[in-house]
């Protein structure tokens, strides 16, 4: 009578010759394990994949050693981004006899500003009152202080997104706050830093493994895992600004010219490769 084995196949004879069959595919199914082991290995060798001794404190790869030879390069990269955020700062200045008259007046031309901004399309999450401040005024005549007046500065940040208008801009806020107003500064910048942060690191890392390569070869060594790599990359985002000081609004209202131009971003990296004998 034939029996059926674990692998769904038919075993027939004795119990003796169905024992010895299931020896046999035992050591079938052993011997095709080791295949695949070993097929992965090889696998993993044409990969370029790195080994790690077991018996290394904290997994460092033995060629990483504290007398393992090494080679450290240094690589700085850039990358470019066209500014797609303006921050526009001014100062509404206003002096009067009186401090009430003075904060009256600095306030509504202040808030004719604001509505300017406002009418131009930047939104009142992007426009902040950064300062304020109320100071007397004296003369000296014959060098005894008197008390003139009172001046209030009013300083308004704005970010306008759409630089397409914000020479429009610019110009409806200063006709719009008369004589009073001044231009503190204003500055191009990219609003995802991270990006153009990120392109300047990969371009400094490309360029160290460049460099390591190159030297590797002209020593007659060989380059082996690497053993470190670090970031210099300072975060500060790339900003760069045009600062303007208008005593008074022009005369002859035009839009105002401006050129956003491009923004930088430089990476430094340092890389430190173990070396290999040939």
């Amino acid at each position: 009578m034939n029996d059926v084995g674990r692998d769904g196949d038919e075993v027939a004879g004795t119990g003796e010759e169905r024992s010895a069959g299931a020896l046999r595919r035992a050591a079938w199914r052993s011997v095709s394990v080791g295949a695949v082991v070993l097929a992965l290995a090889v696998g993993g060798a044409g990969l370029g994949l790195a080994s790690y001794d077991s018996g290394a404190p904290g997994g460092v790869l033995p060629a990483c050693g504290g007398s393992s030879p090494r080679l450290t390069v240094t690589g700085t990269g850039q990358a470019t981004a066209t500014p797609d955020l303006l921050t526009l700062v001014v100062e509404v200045d206003v002096t009067d006899p009186t401090a009430a008259l003075a904060m009256a007046g600095d306030g509504s031309r202040t808030s004719a500003a604001v509505s300017a901004l406002k009418r131009g399309g930047v939104a009142a999450k992007d426009i902040q009152t950064t300062g304020l401040s109320l100071q007397p005024q004296y003369s000296y005549p014959h060098g005894v202080p008197t008390l003139t007046g009172y001046q209030v500065t009013n300083t308004i940040t704005a970010r306008v997104h759409d630089l397409s208008s914000a020479g429009v801009v610019i110009d409806d806020v200063t006709s719009a706050a008369g004589n009073a107003i001044r231009i503190d500064s204003l500055a191009f910048s990219v609003v995802n830093t991270r990006s153009i942060e990120d392109q300047a690191r990969a371009d400094a890392v490309t360029q160290a493994v460049s460099h390591a390569r190159a030297m590797a070869v002209a020593a007659g060594e060989r380059l082996g895992p690497v053993c470190s790599l670090s970031d210099q990359t300072q975060t500060s985002p790339p900003i760069h600004e045009n600062a303007l000081a208008f005593g008074a609004a022009a005369a002859v209202r035009s839009p105002v010219p401006l050129q956003a131009g491009t923004e930088r971003q430089s990476a430094t990296v340092t890389l430190v490769y173990s070396l290999l004998a040939r």
